[in-house]
């Protein structure tokens, strides 16, 4: 079975939601004991999170891209 285009199917978005997920469990983590490092962390990991996505997609790993390795036009 065929992965369908334009479900996130990408190393792009892999990537950029598992440092997403790790930020936003520092962020949970810092809110709930009160440690003001780890809300930091996890924003500077957000941020790092998106900006990975972005690169990597402008560098051909995002799903338009990956979509054209596997199903080449003709």
């Amino acid at each position: 079975m065929q992965d369908e285009v334009g479900h996130g199917h990408s190393i792009a978005a892999w990537t950029g939601v598992g440092i997403l997920l790790v930020g936003s469990t520092f962020i949970s983590l810092g809110i709930f004991f009160g440690l003001m490092w780890a809300n930091w962390l996890g924003i500077a990991l957000t941020l790092l999170g998106i900006g990975a996505w972005v690169a990597l997609n402008k560098v051909g790993y995002g799903q338009d891209h990956h979509a054209e390795k596997q199903h080449p036009a003709t």
